[in-house]
């Protein structure tokens, strides 16, 4: 591995902890190396406090990367991907490593080694926790990548490091692919399940909590949002707060949706926008409240949207789940 460069490490959120989860030490405080623009996958892959769970910081489940790519490079894995921000990225990533240095379990298995061995493909999964405030609601988010891979680095650690600015839990789930909707969605399902069976040990809440997802990973929040998570084979659990959505050609819809967020480029053409709008009609016609930002200078998977007009989206997606946490208690 090549030589990582220093960078001052950040204070971050309480140490949260559970069971069946990857993390150092609680109480422990040894600096690692933070990840910069310059540094290559082969040094993400290889840092100390990833250890067992680095590959699924990255979009393509058993892949044989160049370990030589620099990190101000990753976009080029995300070919369903925009307006990739290398500063966002490399935010995400380090502050996974940042809690995991203070003894937050930041990786969590969905499924048991027995089902793994039974299903091998279950092995892709996991769940990567970022502690806000002990008590706070939490978020879940699943990135987009057509069902193909899992752009977490671009709209999974940066969207959860931004919940986490504003005090809110979050956590990123990693699905199966290559399978379409079904088995990804079953993995959100049961990364609900994990979430709320050891919310205490945690310090989440168990209710209030919202879905997110970004292209496919938002066909994935609808499907929870619509159906709920025992529809995909988790337990009976409350429907979530909020479903927010980014640019997706989703048009399942049921009698029950909860309050959804929609966020697109006008130029999108992988979802062009009258796919989601003649959604978000029959979600009006049926009384549910929906917000819509339509971003006429972008096109597909922006994700955060830094340098553009959709930068600061997040806060508004955060703004409307805050008012629907506030309806519901």
């Amino acid at each position: 591995m090549a030589a990582l460069m220093l960078s001052a490490p950040e204070t971050v959120a309480q140490d949260n902890g559970s069971a069946n989860a990857v993390g150092t030490a609680v109480g422990t405080t040894t600096e690692m190396p933070r990840l910069r623009a310059e540094n290559t996958l082969g040094d993400l892959l290889d840092h100390p406090s990833l250890a067992g769970f680095a590959e699924h910081t990255l979009p393509w489940h058993g892949r044989d990367y160049d370990r030589g790519l620099p990190l101000d490079r990753i976009g080029s894995l995300l070919p369903y991907h925009s307006a990739v921000d290398t500063g966002s990225v490399l935010a995400g990533l380090n502050l996974l490593i940042e809690n995991a240095e203070r003894g937050v379990p930041v990786f969590h298995e969905l499924y048991s080694d027995a089902e793994k061995t039974e299903s091998p493909d279950l092995s892709e999964t996991g769940l990567f926790f970022f502690p806000g405030q002990e008590g706070k609601p939490f978020a879940l988010i699943a990135a987009g990548g057509g069902f193909s891979y899992v752009g977490s680095v671009h709209e999974g650690f940066p969207y959860a490091a931004a919940i986490n600015a504003l005090g809110y839990n979050a956590f990123v789930v990693v699905y199966r692919t290559g399978q379409g909707s079904r088995a990804a969605t079953e993995d959100m399902a049961r990364a609900i399940d994990t979430i709320l069976i050891q919310a205490d040990e945690l310090g989440v809440a168990r209710d209030g909590y919202s879905v997110w997802g970004s292209s496919a990973g938002a066909r994935m929040a609808a499907f929870i949002g619509s159906h709920g998570a025992a529809a995909f084979g988790a337990g009976e659990h409350p429907a979530p707060a909020a479903v927010v959505m980014a640019y997706t050609a989703h048009s399942d819809n049921s009698d029950e949706e909860p309050p959804t967020l929609v966020v697109v480029g006008r130029r999108d053409r992988i979802a062009p926008p009258n796919m989601m709008e003649s959604r978000i009609a029959k979600l009006r016609a049926a009384g549910i409240e929906v917000e819509y930002h339509v971003y006429e200078s972008l096109g597909h998977g922006f994700g955060l949207g830094v340098g553009t007009e959709a930068e600061g989206w997040i806060s508004d997606a955060v703004a409307f789940w805050e008012k629907q946490i506030t309806i519901t208690e």
